[in-house]
């Protein structure tokens, strides 16, 4: 990732250039998503809606401070502190996994729905109309910390993205190898076991979920960005289930899979979005059948498990 960030401005348009920003903000999500649920456990169908707070939060606070840097800021903490609580009463609460996938779902659609009923001029937070379904365009980009008449151009942009996309994969790498990290993956294979052993299920179930939050917060914030635009349609159930479809496609249990799913998905809808071969969301969805009937472990894990059978060389034992 780190060649790809200093050797792709090199070679590509900036219209390249601009598509793999989006990619790279993408990623961030999709990590988001793969960390939740192929580390926790927790099949959350809600990371859109923290992925909309985020594009929301940036949105409203650059509109309304005329610069970044507090935007950016917020654009994290917002969706965080919103599943930390949301995470608390769920996981507290005792909910089953079915139930958990119900309320995230249906957060989702009330964030959708909520959103696209303040297109008045009455609905704006300070100076910041939110305009219902029409969106807010025109949005303030990413500046310079301290100097908001400093804006990133579209190389500096990529070069951002591409360095929180490696920060993000690093450090959830990091956090995995520690102990409360090996104690997420026990849970998720044996949470009565865990519990057995002392450890707070609870607790660390919530910290994930709301890491999970934060993480796909600061993809919504990169997405405004990229366009200059955020609308109700972050919140949609078109994009909550692309982020799982990268999931499955990429692999559970894994943080490369989910970057090599979105990758994969997202040349795929962009090519089929701008050829109009045939519909984006009908060819989304014949591919994932394909993978919950055929691949279910998805590409990595599938591409490991080849690895791991194929013949290696033959070992010489010392018959003394």
């Amino acid at each position: 990732m780190v060649v790809i960030a200093l050797g792709v401005p090199q070679v590509v348009d900036q219209f390249g250039l601009l598509q793999l920003t989006i990619f790279a903000a993408m990623c961030i999500l999709a990590l988001s998503l793969g960390f939740v649920w192929g580390y926790g456990g927790i099949l959350c169908f809600g990371q859109s809606a923290f992925f909309g707070l985020g594009a929301y939060a940036y949105a409203v606070t650059a509109v309304d401070l005329g610069e970044s840097t507090a935007a950016a800021i917020l654009a994290v903490l917002v969706p965080a502190v919103f599943a930390a609580l949301l995470g608390y009463f769920m996981f507290y609460g005792r909910l089953s996994d079915v139930y958990l996938g119900v309320i995230t779902l249906s957060v989702t659609l009330i964030f959708f729905n909520l959103m696209n009923s303040t297109a008045g001029d009455a609905y704006r937070v300070g100076k910041a109309r939110l305009n219902g379904f029409n969106g807010m365009p025109s949005l303030p980009t990413l500046n310079v910390p301290g100097d908001p008449a400093r804006l990133l151009d579209p190389t500096e942009t990529f070069y951002l993205v591409m360095a929180f996309l490696v920060i993000v994969y690093v450090g959830l790498h990091v956090l995995l190898a520690s102990h409360f990290g090996r104690v997420v993956v026990a849970i998720r294979e044996n949470e009565a076991r865990c519990e057995l052993l002392g450890y707070d299920v609870r607790l660390h179930k919530l910290l994930v979920f709301t890491i999970g939050g934060g993480i796909a917060g600061l993809a919504g914030c990169l997405f405004a960005n990229w366009g200059a635009f955020v609308s109700p349609n972050v919140f949609s159930l078109t994009m909550t289930s692309q982020i799982i479809i990268w999931v499955i496609v990429g692999g559970l249990g894994t943080l490369v899979g989910p970057i090599i799913g979105c990758l994969i998905m997202q040349y795929l809808a962009t090519t089929l979005g701008t050829q109009q071969l045939a519909n984006t969301n009908l060819i989304f969805g014949i591919i994932f059948l394909a993978f919950v009937l055929l691949v279910p472990r998805g590409i990595v894990p599938s591409l490991r498990a080849l690895g791991a059978r194929a013949p290696g060389p033959s070992r010489v034992h010392d018959p003394a």
